[in-house]
């Protein structure tokens, strides 16, 4: 009894602190019967609910089973098909159907394209602008066609940092021409003040090009977005003053159509562009619906890039690029000869584009295309076929993207 005494008291100590289950020391030490009818104190105690200790029990069993069954599960095995129709992509933003980049895109395809081993895919976009958005953000652009003052345009009005490090170029193109398209009652520029003016459709090229040509020139015009084939329709109504359209001459666009409006293209100054463009120049033999025989319409021109992200070494799409690129130098030649565009024939690989950087896949691949060059008429091998080899086995796929 007198053990039975000092549990006791060891119980109200425990209760006072908030714990009533038996210590099992106290629980060892005790001959007093477990069952309640034996133990005078039972009453008094709090014993372990067993039933609530099960149902804690299969409570934690269920939240566990619960966030089982909620996970994902495993990923499925890829069909060895879907690894080897994606390991070579290349996904290369173009522009408009009407458009000059789409022809180029397309000529692209059509001469580097080689099965599973290369696959050019050029795809619709409003162009130039777009375009350089569509490579920094959109899954499955590797390379772009763009005009070398939408650079400017991400550096000064989207604000993108470090615009000039992500975005970097492959080779010069071609040279795309403004061309100010007017209705017969415009004489000039200074005409266009206050009149609504297509700048073609957001995202394109010549939505640049267009605030950047009236604001130096200090002209201000309503500007419309607007697709250009629309746009030359609503010329005819008066429900435009004219366009603004960039492209390599002669533009399809105005080619195609029937100048049965007296439409013509005005002259564009050079002297408060020569930091972003070239001079250039219309003719006839470029527009003979819209220029006189022996006329000239003095415009800008603007170069046109293929650009790239900055991809380092050693990633999936720096492959794929290092592929393309390899393609592009090595098959140049056949892109000067028909039926290919006429601008192919100005385009010089080697040539620098002012305020861009060369990728490095690219520049590497020049440097050595020029030290065969200079090997060849040493009368040695070329270093791109004594280390053919080895270049094929760095160009083995990874994971498609």
């Amino acid at each position: 009894m007198r053990r039975g005494a000092l549990a006791f008291i060891c119980w109200l100590a425990m209760a006072a602190l908030g714990t009533t289950a038996w210590p099992p020391a106290v629980q060892a030490q005790t001959s007093e019967p477990a069952d309640a009818s034996a133990n005078p104190w039972a009453p008094l105690a709090k014993p372990q609910d067993k039933a609530s200790g099960a149902r804690d029990d299969k409570a934690s069993i269920k939240a566990s089973t619960d966030k089982i069954a909620a996970s994902p599960p495993p990923p499925p095995p890829v069909d060895p098909k879907v690894l080897q129709a994606n390991a070579w992509t290349i996904g290369l933003a173009s522009g408009l159907p009407e458009g000059t980049f789409m022809r180029f895109g397309a000529e692209i395809a059509r001469n580097l394209n080689d099965g599973d081993r290369l696959r050019v895919m050029p795809l619709l976009t409003n162009g130039a602008t777009q375009n350089i958005t569509d490579l920094m953000y959109l899954h499955g652009v590797d390379v772009a066609l763009t005009n070398a003052d939408v650079l400017e345009h991400f550096r000064k009005v989207e604000k993108v940092p470090n615009i000039a490090r992500k975005i970097q170029y492959i080779t010069g193109m071609y040279i795309t021409h403004l061309h100010v398209l007017v209705r017969a009652d415009i004489t000039s520029l200074k005409d266009l003040e206050g009149k609504k003016v297509s700048f073609h459709t957001r995202g394109a090229g010549t939505s640049v090009s267009a605030p950047i040509l009236f604001q130096r020139l200090g002209i201000k015009v309503e500007p419309v977005y607007v697709n250009n084939a629309i746009a030359m329709e609503m010329m005819k109504t008066g429900k435009l003053a004219g366009l603004v359209n960039s492209g390599a001459k002669p533009v399809e666009l105005f080619t195609r159509f029937k100048n049965d409006y007296g439409y013509k293209l005005l002259s564009i100054p050079f002297d408060k562009f020569d930091d972003l463009y070239v001079p250039s120049v219309l003719t006839a033999d470029d527009y003979p619906g819209y220029i006189a025989p022996g006329e000239k319409v003095e415009t800008l021109g603007i170069p046109v890039v293929l650009a790239v992200y900055n991809w380092p070494a050693g990633t999936d799409r720096a492959r794929r690029i290092h592929r393309f690129v390899d393609r592009l130098v090595d098959k140049f030649a056949s892109f000067q000869q028909p039926p290919y565009h006429p601008a192919w024939k100005s385009i010089n690989l080697a040539a620098k584009v002012p305020g861009w950087t060369r990728y490095w896949v690219a520049e590497a691949k020049l440097a050595s295309m020029i030290d065969d060059v200079g090997k060849a008429r040493q009368g040695r091998a070329p270093s791109s076929t004594r280390h053919a080899g080895k270049a094929a086995s760095a160009e083995q796929p990874s994971r498609p993207r």
